[in-house]
C-alpha cells in the first residue's frame, strides 16, 4: 500500500507541484490544506501516514502545527491508531530553525528543493532505526512492522 500524505503549505503553486512529484513517485496524496485548522480536519478524516508542514504558513506556523498534532495524537479517539509522522519542510536552509527543529515533535525537516519519496523514505526511515515506533519502508510502498511493541500489524 503506498505511504499516503497530507500537504500542508499556504502556496497553491507549490502544492500542486509537490502533488504531481510526489504521485508521480508513487505515494498517494490524501489531501491538501493551506492553514492549521484545514489541515486538522483533513488529518482528523483522512488519517495520512505522514504529513509534510512548511514551517512558514503565512500568519500561521508550522511548528504550532506540529505540536497541535502531537498532542492531538494522544487523545483518546486516536488511541487505536498510530499518530502520524510529521516533516517538516521550508525554501528556507534547515540552519535557520536548527534550535527550533530539534525542539519540535517533527520526525524531520526536508529542503523543498529536496522534496522526493526517497528523501521521505528516508527521514521516517531515520525514525525506525533510532527505535521510534515507525513505518518500515520497503521502496514506498510500506507497512507496518508485525511483533513491536505498541505497533498493530500489517495493513492488507
Amino acid at each position: 500500500m503506498p505511504l499516503r500524505c497530507l500537504l500542508v503549505d499556504d502556496n497553491d503553486a507549490f502544492l500542486e507541484a509537490a502533488r504531481v512529484l510526489l504521485e508521480r513517485e508513487g505515494m498517494q496524496v490524501a489531501g491538501m490544506a493551506s492553514n492549521i485548522a484545514g489541515a486538522l480536519r483533513q488529518v482528523r478524516a483522512l488519517r495520512p501516514d505522514v504529513i509534510l508542514v512548511d514551517i512558514g504558513l503565512g500568519e500561521e506556523s508550522g511548528f504550532d502545527l506540529a505540536r497541535l498534532l502531537a498532542a492531538d495524537g494522544q487523545g483518546g479517539q486516536r488511541a487505536q491508531r498510530r499518530r502520524a509522522d510529521v516533516i517538516l519542510i521550508s525554501a528556507q536552509a534547515e540552519t535557520d530553525y536548527t534550535d527550533l527543529i530539534a525542539e519540535s515533535p517533527a520526525a524531520g525537516f526536508l529542503p523543498k528543493s529536496e522534496l522526493s519519496a526517497q528523501r521521505i523514505s528516508q527521514i521516517l526511515n531515520r525514525q525506525l532505526r533510532a527505535g521510534q515506533p515507525r513505518f518500515q519502508l520497503a521502496g514506498i510502498a510500506i507497512g507496518r512492522l508485525p511483533g513491536r511493541r505498541g505497533q498493530a500489524h500489517a495493513r492488507s
